[in-house]
């Protein structure tokens, strides 16, 4: 076996021989060298390059193996060389250079040896090559374990802690490449301290919040770097960690300290429409029924902190609430206060009030008195009428005073007899009546008043009415301090209302309407005589229609026939003995109600101006019809009505 052996090599020697000559010829030539090597050996490999390079190289006895090398085109000698140094490093050999002689040694003793210092000093990529590094923002013993798994094993690294530098051998073309990571590590570190001030936020607030999101546990499993300080004193943040968190830190500070659109812990607000006391007493009483509820479903009695706390007061004058409140409640009440301090619609109510009274009356009667000679007594007597003074009439001749007022009676009175001191005297009193009365009452109150807000109008006279008298008699001086006693009622047209207007364009109403008038038939009564119609009622209504809300239709008749009997009944003369009378009584009463919804300012303006402008229609056609209320003045006319101006506010 070992001859054959022997011969197998002496036969490649012989091959390498035969190529050297043509490979030296061709170096010779300088026109490039084209190389196809299959299982050559290294040493016969590295005589042809230094028959090539003119270089010396001592082989250390463990460089064996078979070197492939393809070719395609021609190289010069320099890349020839580098071709030969990537030959070496990929079988685990190095070239050292050592004076004129060139050492090719194993990869694992090559950082052993003297070998040019940096890159810089390097032949090619490939050689070997030692340099020091210094650190100056991070710790060289810390670099160590990142950076050794990108050294190979027969390269070399250490940090020196002392002087914080690193020691690296390695072939050039990798030291390269460690150094440029080595630098883009080694940067000064942008960890710093900034101090951002607080404008509208508290610094402590502000802290606690930021500190809950940083202190977090991040995905990566890094450890948190950042740190939050406040200062009170200041009202200011102190930020320390890297350059782009604290940048992040900066840019939500910035966006919490922002003016709160509630003006912080306190606010003012002035209303527009509601009343500052009233509402500030809802409010109040809202939200303490919450707090209190809260603290009962809870079942403990836990202290209320002063973010929990609401205070609502108001200001009469400026017809305003302030309120202190934390943030989150404080936009929660002035959403309610948006909701209530709205402008209310307005409700315009008219009342058509008819009343139509019909009253006839008839009456006709004879009232007799006779009077005995002499005896100044009566012997017959007829007063169906209630005539008084007719026996006083019929005994004048005796001496009697006549009254003539007590005998005259409404209607025609005819009165005849005959007085004398002897014989017979007798009175007789005809009176006779037909009355028509006609009575038409029409009265259109009209009222305005806000939504869900009671509205009264009243129009009309105080009367008196006796309700008593006294007399203190007492001695020959007669009465003494009488006086009487008055009370006074209104009399006339009242009208209650109170609507609410529901979503749509119909209305509920609470109406009271009452009318009240006196009678002008008030005969046989001690005083005076008042009608009273009152009516009390809710109904629906639509926007601008009419309702009737209800009538009264009373029709009496009273008829009335007194007579003597027997000569009452006689043809003709028996109408002298009785007396008949009839009387009629028709009364209509109607009440209407239009109610219309006024929203804005602009229906408001249409209402009043077709009011306004009515009244002056009837002043002014009362000045041309020439009738000279006032001699030698000018009755007054109301001026015309300007349109308001819009100047584009709300």
């Amino acid at each position: 076996m070992n001859r054959i052996v022997k011969i197998k090599r002496c036969i490649l020697l012989l091959v390498a021989a035969l190529m050297l000559p043509i490979a030296s010829s061709s170096l010779a030539q300088d026109a490039g060298i084209t190389l196809n090597w299959k299982d050559a050996d290294i040493r016969i490999v590295v005589e042809a390059v230094s028959e090539a390079t003119g270089k010396n190289f001592i082989l250390d006895p463990r460089v064996t193996g078979k070197v492939n090398l393809l070719s395609a085109e021609p190289m010069s000698k320099e890349a020839f060389y580098e071709a030969f140094l990537s030959i070496l490093q990929v079988h685990g050999y190095v070239a050292v250079d050592s004076g004129n002689l060139t050492k090719i040694l194993p990869d694992a003793t090559a950082r052993q040896f003297p070998t040019s210092f940096g890159t810089a000093g390097a032949a090619g990529p490939d050689d070997m090559a030692t340099q020091v590094i210094q650190v100056q923002n991070v710790g060289a013993t810390q670099l160590v374990p990142i950076l050794r798994p990108l050294i190979p094993q027969y390269g070399h690294m250490v940090a020196h802690a002392g002087s914080n530098m690193l020691i690296i051998s390695d072939r050039a073309a990798n030291l390269a490449r460690m150094v440029s990571i080595i630098r883009r590590i080694d940067m000064a570190s942008d960890d710093d301290i900034e101090v951002v001030s607080l404008q509208n936020a508290s610094a402590t607030e502000i802290v606690r919040i930021m500190t809950a999101l940083t202190q977090t546990q991040r995905a990566d499993g890094a450890p948190v770097t950042t740190s939050l300080v406040a200062d009170s004193r200041t009202n200011s943040v102190l930020i320390g960690g890297d350059k782009s968190d604290r940048l992040r830190l900066r840019t939500l500070i910035a966006h919490l300290d922002t003016p709160l659109e509630a003006g912080g812990d306190s606010q003012v607000r002035y209303l527009r429409y509601a009343d500052a006391e009233e509402l500030a007493t809802k409010l109040q009483t809202h939200f303490t029924n919450i707090s209190s509820a809260g603290s009962g479903a809870a079942g403990q009695a836990a202290a209320v902190t002063p973010f929990d706390q609401i205070s609502v007061w108001a200001d009469p004058q400026t017809n305003a609430i302030i309120v202190n409140a934390p943030p989150k409640k404080m936009r929660a009440l002035m959403q309610i206060v948006d909701r209530l301090d709205i402008r209310r619609a307005q409700v315009l109510v008219e009342a058509i009030i008819v009343e139509v009274i019909a009253d006839e009356e008839n009456r006709l009667g004879v009232s007799w008195a006779i009077e005995g000679s002499g005896s100044n007594t009566p012997i017959a007597l007829t007063d169906f009428e209630g005539v008084p003074g007719i026996v006083d009439f019929a005994t004048a001749a005796g001496g009697g005073e006549v009254n003539p007022e007590g005998l005259i009676r409404t209607g025609v009175t005819v009165g005849l007899g005959r007085i004398s001191d002897s014989g017979v005297s007798f009175a007789a009193i005809l009176n006779a009546l037909e009355g028509d009365a006609d009575t038409n009452i029409i009265s259109t109150p009209s009222i305005v008043t806000t939504d869900n807000e009671e509205a009264t109008l009243n129009v009309g006279q105080e009367v008196p009415f006796v309700t008593g008298s006294f007399t203190n008699t007492g001695g020959a001086a007669g009465a003494v301090n009488p006086f009487q006693t008055i009370n006074r009622e209104q009399i006339g047209v009242k009208l209650s209302i109170t609507p609410q207007i529901n979503e749509g364009d119909s209305m509920v109403l609470d109406i009271s309407q009452e009318i009240s008038s006196i009678s002008q038939a008030a005969s046989g009564a001690v005083d005076l005589i008042t009608n009273q119609r009152i009516i009390e009622t809710t109904v629906i209504v639509d926007d601008g229609e009419i309702l009737v809300l209800g009538g009264l239709i009373e029709d009496t008749l009273r008829e009335s026939h007194q007579a003597v009997p027997v000569l009452g009944n006689i043809p003709l003369i028996g109408a002298l003995f009785r007396s008949q009378q009839t009387e009629k009584t028709k009364t209509n009463l109607m009440i209407f109600i239009r109610a219309e919804i006024m929203r804005d300012s602009a229906q408001t303006a249409i209402q009043t101006n077709s009011k306004y402008n009515m009244i002056r229609d009837v002043q002014r056609a009362r000045e041309q019809t020439n009738i000279q209320l006032m001699p030698g003045r000018t009755p007054p006319i109301l001026p015309p009505l300007e349109e308001p101006q819009d100047d584009g506010s709300e």
